[in-house]
């Protein structure tokens, strides 16, 4: 089997619908409900920040800092 790299954001995502998953089972085991106007607010928001550090992080591994190379030039061309 081939070595893969790790991919934090399906990582984080796989962890966090098996949490929600594992809290709707325990609830209706408890007959509890869960509040659906919690939860998800909540899944969007760790998953939008997931995705933000996952751009970052891809970036900062590229060595993007931004701005545009250029070829050396006054007017960059």
């Amino acid at each position: 089997m081939r070595k893969h790299r790790l991919d934090p954001f399906s990582l984080i995502a796989g962890a966090l619908f098996t949490t929600i998953a594992v809290l709707y089972l325990v609830a209706s085991l408890n007959d509890r409900a869960v509040n659906g106007r919690i939860v998800i607010p909540v899944t969007l928001i760790v998953l939008g920040t997931a995705g933000l550090a996952g751009a970052v992080a891809a970036m900062s591994r590229r060595g993007r800092g931004g701005g545009r190379p250029s070829d050396g030039g006054p007017d960059g061309g």
